[in-house]
């Protein structure tokens, strides 16, 4: 491992903010001590708490998380927060407008905060979110939130790299509830109705505490809170239910967890590596599409004949 490498660790895991950035900057575009860099941070991981929060576009998710980090900090706590922002499916560029909107906590040396593109992922999670909470782990923060991009039902990663979900809803997302149902409503740990002064806020309230009613007859009960982030309402109450639920999750409830969070990085390494190889013979990948277009074989036979290939490699 390079000096300048090594000299970046140890200002991280001395809580330097300006080489944590670097590091997250190094391992997200996977330059070639990305991978050097993760095995050193392992050995420093573990402490902080994951939290996911996600939910629909425009349900007030980041005024939350600024509301919810300023009562840890109140707290003495030190955070991280990763917020993964919509990119462009051509450029893989986003609007990254997290850190504008966090603006008054940002300026806190014990809040890190990181935009991240979500460079397509349908899970609305960055392939690079992970790597990116385990350096906030090493570098001391607390808590580690990871807010996502609001894509609705296909957003059920976030489950898989939390070790609590929170999922945000407002009156406006009523209507959808039901077609939420079969994905993102089953994922979450608590449920926040936010804009709670709104009209059908407590109509949205019931769907949900009636949902999961029939989900969770032989389960623990699971919190619906109400909040209104814009005034701060609500939001000690969330925090509360946060440190409850840790009271009373069992170990091994929370090594399933963390075990679960090892298996997508895995597999998201996998993916990618795979992906890679993949597409590495353009010739091959085009030759392929053009058949496939032509209606000469499937999808499935071209991509079956592409891993073969990468297998072979």
């Amino acid at each position: 491992m390079k000096n300048d490498t090594k000299a970046l660790l140890k200002r991280l895991y001395n809580g330097d903010r300006t080489a944590t950035a670097r590091l997250i900057t190094l391992v997200e575009n996977n330059l070639p001590a990305a991978e050097e860099i993760m095995e050193e941070v392992s050995k420093h991981i573990g402490k902080a708490i994951r939290v996911g929060i996600t939910g629909p576009p425009g349900v007030g998710k980041s005024t939350l998380v600024d509301f919810f980090a300023k009562k840890l900090l109140s707290e003495g706590k030190r955070v991280g927060i990763i917020a993964i922002d919509p990119s462009s499916p051509f450029t893989g560029g986003a609007l990254l407008g997290d850190r504008i909107r966090m603006r008054e906590i940002s300026c806190d040396e014990r809040v890190f905060i990181r935009s991240m593109a979500s460079r397509g992922r349908l899970g609305g999670l960055s392939a690079s979110a992970v790597d990116a909470s385990d350096i906030l782990d090493a570098m001391g923060c607390d808590v580690v939130i990871i807010e996502t991009v609001g894509v609705g039902q296909t957003e059920v990663e976030i489950a898989q790299v939390s070790d609590i979900c929170i999922l945000i809803l407002s009156p406006e997302s009523g209507d959808s509830v039901q077609t939420l149902k079969a994905g993102l409503m089953e994922i979450a740990d608590i449920y926040v109705v936010n804009k709670s002064d709104r009209e059908g806020a407590d109509k949205l309230q019931r769907e949900i505490e009636a949902m999961l009613e029939i989900q969770d007859e032989e389960k623990e009960k699971k919190v619906v809170l109400r909040t209104e982030a814009i005034y701060g309402k609500g939001v000690d109450e969330l925090v509360d239910a946060v440190k409850e639920y840790f009271a009373k999750a069992s170990a091994e409830r929370l090594r399933s967890r963390r075990v679960r969070m090892a298996e997508y990085k895995i597999l998201a390494i996998l993916e990618g590596q795979m992906r890679q190889r993949m597409l590495s013979d353009g010739s091959l990948f085009k030759s392929l599409s053009e058949k496939v277009a032509e209606g000469e074989i499937t999808a499935h036979s071209a991509a079956r004949r592409i891993l073969d290939k990468a297998l072979e490699g």
